[in-house]
C-alpha cells in the first residue's frame, strides 16, 4: 500500500505526520492562490477555513457559530480574531501566530443585538488592517458571513466579493499530511464498524448503534463525531438521512454513514448489513449498488473527469425519482477534507454539463444507493479514494465486497439456517399437500378443487 497508517502519537523513532509541514503547506497553498487572484485579501468566518489558514481550533461547539474570523492579505501573514481567552492561549502556544492572535467578538449568530455595535467593530478592525497594507480599495473575498457584518463591511467602503471559491480551490488538492490524517480517520471507522458488526442483533436499536460508534471513536481519539446515520428496516427506502429509536428485527437491512473528525479531517463512510439473514431482493440490490460503486471507483484516476464518473451511475428515473435534483446525494461523489463536502462534487445533476478534471492529491468519497424490488429495503455503500500519480487507492477497508450478515447463525435441528432467506419462507411439499387435501375434503360435491366461487 502506498499510503501508510501511523499511530496517533508523535515519536522520535519514526517519521510520521509532520504538523509543522501541514501548517506551512496549507498556508502556502492559499497564499499562492490568493496572489494569483484579483483579490487583495480573504476574510474567513467558516471554522474549517479558519483552521486551514491559522491551524487553530477551539472545540467543535464553535463549528456552526461563525464567531471566529481570520484575515489573510496579499503578501502577508494571517491575523486571527478569537474569543479573548482562546486568543491569549494561541499567543502562548501557537508560535506561528504570536501577536497576530487577537480578541474579537462578532454577533454570536444574532445573540448580540444591533445596538451593541459588534458588526461595526468587526468591520472597523478589518478596514484598519487593510489600510495599513494599502489594500482597502482592493476586493475582499468573504466565505460565509452574517448579513449585519456584511452590511457593516460595505458601509466602511470595502468591496466585498465571493471568497468561498478561492478557499474551496485551495483545499481541493490535499498535502501528504492531510492524506495521512484522512487515512487515519478512515482507519478509526474501520474499527468502529468491526465493533458494530459484532454487536448487531435483533432488538438492538438504531440509537444504541449510534452510541456504540460514538464511544469507540472518541476512545480512539476522535475530536468530533459529527453524525452516525443509522437506518434500518422499512426506513431504508426512501433514505431519511437520520437515525431513530427503531429496533432491528431478523431479516432487516440496516445501513450506516459514519462521519467524524480526526485532527480536523473527516470521514463519510457508508456500509450496509443484514440482521440474521437477507432476502434475495436485498442481496440483488446490494450487488447492483456495489457494481455502480466499483465502476465509478475504477474511473478515479488522473486525467479523467467528474462527468465520466457520473455517467456510469443510473439516471434518477431508473430508481424511482422524477429528476436528478430529487435524487441528489443518492448517487454522488465529493471531495473530503476539513469538511464533509469539498470540491469537486460528482453528480448527474451538475457534472455532465460541468466536468471537472481529476488530479493527483484529490480525495473523494463515492457513495451509491439502490432500492430493492420489495419496495422497502435498500443498499447504501461508500468508499473513500485517494487519487495517486498513476491511479487511486481506497482507504476505507471494512469489507463491503458482498453483503455482510450480522447476528448469525441461527441453528435448527436440521443445521444452520441459510443467511440468504426470505422472512416468510415458501411452504414445503408436505404443507402444500396438506392444503390440497383440506381443500378437497371441504369442496361441495360437483365443484372442482381450486375453482373460484
Amino acid at each position: 500500500m502506498a499510503i501508510k497508517t501511523f499511530g496517533t502519537m508523535a515519536v522520535d523513532w519514526e517519521r510520521r505526520i509532520d504538523f509543522d509541514r501541514l501548517r506551512r503547506e496549507r498556508l502556502d497553498r492559499i497564499k499562492t492562490l490568493l496572489a494569483k487572484s484579483e483579490l487583495g485579501s480573504v476574510l474567513c468566518f467558516d471554522m474549517n477555513n479558519v483552521r486551514y489558514i491559522t491551524a487553530t481550533h477551539i472545540g467543535t461547539w464553535a463549528q456552526d457559530k461563525i464567531s471566529r474570523f481570520t484575515l489573510l492579505a496579499q503578501n502577508d501573514e494571517p491575523i486571527l480574531w478569537d474569543f479573548g481567552s482562546a486568543a491569549r492561549h494561541h499567543q502562548q502556544n501557537c508560535d506561528w501566530l504570536g501577536e497576530r492572535s487577537r480578541a474579537g467578538i462578532p454577533l454570536m449568530r444574532g445573540a448580540m443585538s444591533p445596538e451593541m455595535g459588534r458588526s461595526e467593530e468587526v468591520a472597523r478592525k478589518i478596514k484598519v488592517e487593510l489600510e495599513k497594507r494599502g489594500l482597502h480599495k482592493e476586493p475582499v473575498g468573504v466565505d460565509v458571513v452574517e448579513p449585519p457584518i456584511l452590511f457593516a463591511l460595505q458601509k466602511e467602503g470595502l468591496n466585498i466579493v465571493d471568497g468561498q471559491q478561492l478557499m474551496s480551490n485551495a483545499r481541493e488538492i490535499k498535502t501528504v499530511d492531510e492524506i495521512s490524517l484522512l487515512t487515519q480517520a478512515a482507519g478509526m471507522v474501520d474499527a468502529a464498524y468491526y465493533d458494530l458488526y459484532r454487536a448487531m442483533k435483533p432488538g438492538m436499536k438504531e440509537n444504541e448503534a449510534v452510541a456504540l460508534v460514538a464511544q469507540r471513536l472518541y476512545e480512539m481519539g476522535s475530536e468530533y463525531v459529527e453524525g452516525v446515520n443509522a437506518i434500518s428496516g422499512e426506513r431504508c427506502s426512501p433514505h431519511p438521512h437520520v437515525f431513530s429509536d427503531r429496533a432491528y428485527r431478523p431479516g432487516d437491512p440496516v445501513y450506516y454513514d459514519i462521519l467524524h473528525s480526526y485532527m480536523g479531517y473527516r470521514t463519510c463512510y457508508y456500509r450496509t448489513f443484514a440482521i440474521g439473514s437477507a432476502p434475495r431482493a436485498l442481496v440483488d440490490a446490494y450487488k447492483r449498488c456495489r457494481d455502480y460503486l466499483d465502476a465509478s471507483i475504477e474511473l478515479i484516476r488522473p486525467g479523467r473527469t467528474t462527468a465520466e464518473v457520473a455517467a456510469v451511475w443510473p439516471k434518477a428515473t431508473e430508481f424511482g425519482f422524477p429528476d436528478e435534483e430529487t435524487a441528489f446525494a443518492l448517487q454522488m461523489g465529493h471531495g473530503i477534507g476539513l469538511a464533509i463536502w469539498e470540491k469537486p462534487m460528482i453528480s448527474r445533476l451538475v457534472s455532465l454539463d460541468h466536468p471537472h478534471e481529476i488530479k493527483p492529491g484529490m480525495v473523494f468519497a463515492l457513495e451509491t444507493f439502490w432500492p430493492s424490488t420489495d419496495g422497502w429495503s435498500a443498499a447504501r455503500i461508500e468508499e473513500e479514494i485517494v487519487v495517486t500519480q498513476t491511479g487511486h487507492e481506497v482507504i476505507t477497508r471494512f469489507p463491503a465486497e458482498e453483503l455482510l450478515v450480522a447476528g448469525a447463525p441461527f441453528v435448527t435441528v436440521s443445521g444452520q439456517l441459510p443467511t440468504v432467506r426470505e422472512v416468510e419462507a415458501p411452504p414445503n411439499p408436505e404443507v402444500v399437500k396438506m392444503i390440497a387435501a383440506a381443500a378437497k375434503a371441504e369442496v361441495p360435491k360437483g365443484e372442482k378443487v381450486g375453482a373460484g366461487r
